[in-house]
């Protein structure tokens, strides 16, 4: 039979990694797609390097558009990234009837909705399990592995790039900026690490499993998004002290309304750092490995790990989407597995709810004059709001090191660190508002939320 011909648009990092690990187990792909898969034809800006790497039978151009339009290409692998030019070229490789593969996550969580109906209108695939936590296949599980589960939450480490500063700042006590710099030199973060570092790259990944865990649009405007900038080396210590680590987690959860506690049916897309007990498998992956937890109704707690990012690891994603794409490539379109599996004219209109809405629980760390009364008013503030308090632990001046100007009078001062039950984002919000307003409060409030992932 007949090789299936690949075109591939950008030969950057993955797009090389994809070409080797292609050509490299050929044979046993071929076994596995029953046909053989070749990349034919590549479109890159600088021709004579793209050349050098693929060898003299591919053909290389630097017109993308010159690869869509070649009448013998059946799939494109778009790994130019990005939301301009790579939008437009997914939509016209399907408009010509040629299947996509893709790596680009902020592509899909921007404009996912768009470019999935053209694919279904024009009955072409669109992969993309290589948009997220790279070499993980966590796309199908959930698309497929998972199908008879009632998806309950997703909570998942899936930015390499934070997990590595995280783990430097625990492991050396490093602060945040001293650990960034550390993960540039090394090549975990790029010189610009804005999407890392701000949550932005994990929320798109997380867009896209809430989307295919609860049969809804991809809505990555409607994700709350908070990156590690703010975290210090001294919450690390804390965490740890109390039994916690800190990561960067994307989530998203199904939550059944309660019209006795005002709440509403909705699904929760939400992207910040969390304490997770440090005795959860999650919160030992270190450096730059991703993993993802899955609660399903009927399977329970399932964990997936590996390495998020990287040439190969990423390139595996993309050539398990060639294989899918070539075993169904002549199959009705509507025998397929659903981009975001659920049928079409199934999907829900279930809201993603506002941060506000949100229930969990909270550490707190508040900076504090030491004085007779201040723990009373704080805690007093937050039972007000109908909080209940978990822990509480206080550390004096001398244990957190607080420099003390030569000659200058300094008011004692303490940080209390407070643990709490669940409770509604908006009632934290109010109460955490009321306690920096109080005179003895000495520096902006820490607020990091808990998630115990049981």
């Amino acid at each position: 039979m007949k090789s299936i011909q690949v075109g591939l648009l950008g030969i950057g990092v993955v797009g090389s990694g994809t070409f080797n690990v292609l050509r490299r187990n050929q044979e046993e792909i071929k076994r596995r797609a029953g046909r053989g898969i070749e990349i034919t034809q590549v479109a890159d800006l600088n021709v004579a390097r793209a050349q050098e790497l693929v060898g003299p039978d591919v053909t290389v151009v630097n017109d993308a558009r010159a690869v869509i339009a070649n009448p013998d290409i059946d799939i494109v692998i778009e790994l130019i990234g990005g939301y301009g030019i790579a939008k437009t070229l997914v939509l016209e490789a399907i408009a010509a009837g040629k299947h996509v593969v893709t790596a680009n996550k902020a592509l899909l969580a921007v404009h996912g909705t768009e470019i999935f109906a053209a694919a279904s209108a024009k009955g072409v695939m669109v992969a993309f399990e290589a948009a997220v936590a790279g070499g993980i296949p966590i796309i199908k599980a959930l698309r497929e592995g998972l199908t008879a589960n009632r998806i309950q939450w997703i909570a998942g480490i899936i930015n390499g790039t934070t997990n590595f500063i995280l783990s430097e700042m625990r492991d050396k006590g490093l602060d945040f900026a001293v650990a960034l710099k550390q993960a540039q030199a090394l090549g975990y973060a790029e010189a610009d690490p804005t999407f890392d570092i701000e949550g932005i790259d994990a929320a798109h990944k997380a867009t896209l499993m809430s989307a295919i865990a609860f049969g809804v649009p991809v809505q990555f405007d409607k994700a709350y998004i908070e990156g590690i900038t703010k975290l210090g080396a001294a919450d690390i210590k804390y965490a740890e002290q109390l039994g916690y680590r800190i990561k960067l987690l994307g989530i998203t959860k199904r939550r059944q309304g309660d019209a006795t506690k005002g709440t509403v049916d909705g699904i929760e897309l939400r992207v910040h750092p969390c304490l997770i007990p440090a005795k959860r498998l999650i919160a030992n992956v270190e450096g730059a490995m991703n993993a993802v937890v899955v609660q399903g109704d009927a399977v329970g707690t399932t964990l997936y790990y590996g390495k998020g990012a990287g040439s190969e690891p990423t390139a595996s994603a993309v050539i398990a989407d060639l294989v899918d794409i070539t075993r169904l490539h002549t199959a009705d379109p509507k025998q397929r597995v659903p981009h975001l599996a659920f049928q079409p004219n199934a999907m829900s209109d279930l809201p993603v709810l506002p941060m506000g809405e949100v229930v969990t629980s909270y550490y707190l760390r508040l900076r504090v004059a030491d004085e007779t009364g201040v723990l009373a008013k704080v805690t007093g503030i937050l039972a007000d709001a109908g909080i209940s308090i978990d822990a509480v632990l206080q550390r004096e001046a001398d244990e957190i090191g607080i420099e003390v100007a030569s000659g200058q009078p300094q008011v004692p001062q303490t940080d209390v660190i407070i643990l709490t039950h669940d409770c509604m984002e908006a009632r934290m919000n109010a109460a955490i508002a009321q306690m920096q307003a109080l005179p003895t409060v000495l520096e902006p409030i820490t607020r990091i939320r808990k998630e115990e992932l049981a």
